[in-house]
């Protein structure tokens, strides 16, 4: 049984984060979907996705250093969730996806209830830098009970802009 002071994540640094611009070319991730309900991801589906793929990526020794460590969430539809886990090389025995583009960030930090007004705030921000978003990403930096933890439940909302 886990100590209920234990934390499985990192705590986050939004300064390496917030209103920043990144440009990668062919950043490695390893993809995995899971079944959501109205973009709200079905408890179990989330602990055994989440727990598969990141031993996955032990098994292969292709963790980042913490500083680098981003999982990314697109949800294609309401009933779909895709994650992506960045790794420093491939991954036997999972799906290897490259990712390119322009992002834009901002860090957010409240309940998950409030992505629909972060994503009208990016928009904003977006058009203010002359852009237009063309997906968005969120990249939920730490588990519910590390948040509670930590006092604080930040989000870094990624939009990939033309």
């Amino acid at each position: 049984m886990r100590d209920k002071e234990e934390v499985c994540c990192p705590e986050f640094n939004p300064s390496l984060w917030d209103n920043k611009e990144f440009t990668w070319t062919d950043k490695l991730f390893i993809k995995g979907s899971m079944r959501t309900f109205l973009h709200m991801p079905l408890p179990s589906s989330m602990s055994k996705l989440m727990t598969n793929m990141w031993d996955k990526i032990i098994k292969s020794e292709a963790q980042l250093e913490t500083k680098d460590m981003v999982v990314l969430t697109y949800d294609p539809t309401l009933w779909k969730s895709e994650n992506y886990f960045a790794v420093s090389k491939e991954v036997e025995g999972a799906e290897n996806v490259k990712i390119s583009g322009q992002f834009l960030t901002k860090v957010f930090d409240g309940p998950y209830s409030a992505v629909p007004k972060w994503m009208k705030e990016m928009d904003t921000y977006v058009q203010e830098k002359g852009n237009t978003v063309k997906k968005y990403y969120m990249y939920y930096t730490t588990c519910p009970k590390c948040a509670k933890k930590y006092g604080h439940n930040y989000v870094v909302c990624f939009a990939e802009i033309n």
